[in-house]
């Protein structure tokens, strides 16, 4: 049941921003979401952007030597992912600041820093619909190994990862981007039936459809651009990243 004290939460959103990666495979001490883009670290992008839309309600989720990305992201409040045992993990670290909350709330991992406002408001539309998970997909020239999403009409059917896909569904070209958006109401209560038997004994976020679903709720997945979407594990893709930010207007 949703407590009667946060309804006013209803007309707001939020985000978790999840900013708990090292920088290794970037070959530095930073941690990644503090490597830069035009000359600004990729947390910041987004933080502007969140802010640029009114969001308030920022949380991000930091190691715990992440006391840079801390600095960094202030005022905006943030939470310690003391191990990292997957993202749903992670996502749920963000309970002690937005339980109660019962708003949108949008997933944003925090080495995408060029989704734009106008994405991540189509987003908060479609929980305002009555989705309680959407997922941000995208369509790229070769899907290669991404995780397809199933669609069925508008509904979000399942996100398949393509080592278990089968041939018919790795010829599907819709693949998640791992950012996701969730109803406040429900984010909480979805994480904590995501388990953790598989091979690496982490807590995936892409669980949350089918348990979403099988909770009666329903799941839908928006079209970004594939650069808008593009992340950075490494200094080949953060100069990617930096290509792709001055094309931005040409999208």
């Amino acid at each position: 049941m949703v407590n009667e004290s946060v309804n006013n939460c209803r007309n707001e959103a939020a985000a978790i921003i999840l900013g708990a990666g090292k920088g290794t495979r970037m070959k530095s001490d930073l941690p990644k979401v503090m490597m830069p883009v035009h000359g600004k670290p990729m947390i910041k992008h987004i933080i502007e952007t969140l802010t640029s839309m009114k969001i308030q309600k920022i949380v991000t989720v930091i190691s715990a030597d992440g006391e840079l990305v801390k600095k960094e992201v202030a005022p905006y409040q943030t939470v310690v992912q003391a191990e990292q045992l997957g993202t749903g993990h992670a996502v749920n670290c963000a309970k002690s600041v937005l339980n109660g909350f019962d708003g949108p709330v949008l997933i944003v991992f925090g080495d995408t820093p060029l989704i734009t406002a106008k994405t991540f408001q189509k987003t908060i539309d479609k929980i305002r619909e009555g989705f309680a998970v959407v997922v941000l997909g995208f369509k790229p020239e070769d899907p290669a190994r991404y995780g397809r999403l199933v669609m069925d009409g508008d509904e979000l059917t399942e996100i398949v990862e393509f080592k278990d896909a089968t041939d018919e569904q790795k010829a599907i070209n819709f693949c998640n981007s791992g950012c996701m958006g969730f109803d406040g109401r429900y984010l909480f209560e979805i994480l904590s039936r995501i388990g953790n038997e598989n091979a690496a004994h982490e807590y995936y976020l892409t669980d949350a459809v089918k348990i979403a679903r099988q909770l009666g709720l329903k799941c839908t997945a928006i079209v970004g651009d594939s650069k808008e979407i593009a992340s950075a594990n490494t200094r080949e893709e953060l100069a990617q990243l930096e290509e792709f930010y001055k094309d931005r207007e040409n999208w």
